[in-house]
């Protein structure tokens, strides 16, 4: 699993399969969108407005986006 978050734009994206492939984006909410990739899985989830949903400093080690 890779996390990364993007302080400047606090999106924070969670990815469960590295493979390439491609996705289709399914919004869940105002704030969540899945990554659906091969066989209809969830192979990442990017989440807006992550510190209002995520105690961030919980998840370390987190790698930011510059």
């Amino acid at each position: 699993m890779n996390i990364v978050y993007n302080d400047k734009t606090d999106l924070l994206y969670l990815r469960f399969d590295d493979r390439k492939q491609d996705v289709i984006n399914k919004r869940v909410s105002e704030d969540i969108v899945l990554d659906i990739g091969e066989d209809d899985r969830i192979i990442g989830i990017e989440i807006l407005d992550a510190s209002r949903h995520v105690s961030l400093d919980r998840l370390l080690p987190v790698k930011y986006a510059v």
